[in-house]
């Protein structure tokens, strides 16, 4: 067993040692920008599992007639939808989001959504839980084009109290995972990566959404190899994690994911 494997088990090791690197130094780490800042809306349904075709069939229909014009005319540069992989208890079985540059557009659409493409009798009827969230991030990059069946890996740390703002976290973490995952873009490991932070008031600020997306099963693998690489390059990362989050929740899901 390859010494990058030892002692990290499944789908955690992707995840859940993309810590806080607050105390990181060395050759593995790099000044990193930010970017303008991408706003990413999500909703979250929980459908009974005799309506799962038929999400299939709205999330079609809602795409053609609502969220590629968006992309075309610009007021959107990505969406896309999810299905959970590995269902628990009351979480979500689905997901639609929408990502811009603006949250002006970003409420614009997702508004759209909530007057018609989210209001069909499908989900009128089926008395689905439901809710939504807000993300925004400064770090992120991803490949133009379309994908259908690809997967997605995301997971969200919640920051003890005396550790920095979720801000001033990501600022630090990037510097070493920006260029990891960059050259996971660049290998066709990954099409898609964000650091996000939450900025819905009603949840609390003090924590960091890490989310990818694959192209397929086969790259599920190679994205943990490649961040196992990283990782064992530098051990501070483990360590740190643990020393500045109080838990994780992960999520593996298939996507349908569209970029522009």
């Amino acid at each position: 067993m390859s010494r990058r494997h030892r002692g990290r088990g499944g789908g955690i090791a992707g995840l859940a040692v993309l810590g806080m690197t607050a105390t990181l130094a060395g050759p593995q780490t790099a000044e990193v920008k930010e970017k303008p800042p991408l706003y990413k809306y999500v909703s979250y349904w929980t459908f009974p599992g005799a309506h799962w075709a038929d999400v299939d069939k709205d999330n079609a229909i809602t795409s053609q007639k609502i969220l590629a014009p968006a992309l075309a005319d610009g007021t959107l540069v990505g969406y896309g939808e999810d299905e959970e992989q590995v269902h628990s208890g009351e979480a979500f079985t689905h997901a639609r989001w929408l990502q811009a540059k603006s949250l002006a557009s970003l409420m614009k659409l997702a508004q759209t959504l909530h007057n018609g493409g989210d209001s069909s009798p499908l989900l009128l009827a089926s008395s689905a839980r439901h809710w939504d969230q807000i993300y925004i991030s400064s770090f992120y990059n991803w490949k133009a084009g379309s994908w259908k069946g690809a997967y997605g890996y995301s997971g969200t740390a919640k920051l003890k109290p005396d550790a920095p703002d979720a801000n001033e976290a990501i600022r630090e973490l990037s510097s070493f995972y920006v260029p990891v995952f960059e050259k996971m873009l660049a290998d066709d490991v990954i099409v898609e990566y964000e650091i996000d932070r939450v900025i819905r008031t009603t949840d609390s600020p003090a924590q960091i959404h890490f989310s990818f997306v694959m192209p397929n099963a086969g790259a599920l693998d190679k994205f943990r190899d490649a961040l196992g690489v990283a990782i064992d390059a530098n051990s501070l990362i483990v360590p740190a994690f643990g020393s500045m989050t109080v838990s994780e929740q992960f999520d593996f899901v298939k996507v349908n994911a569209t970029y522009k």
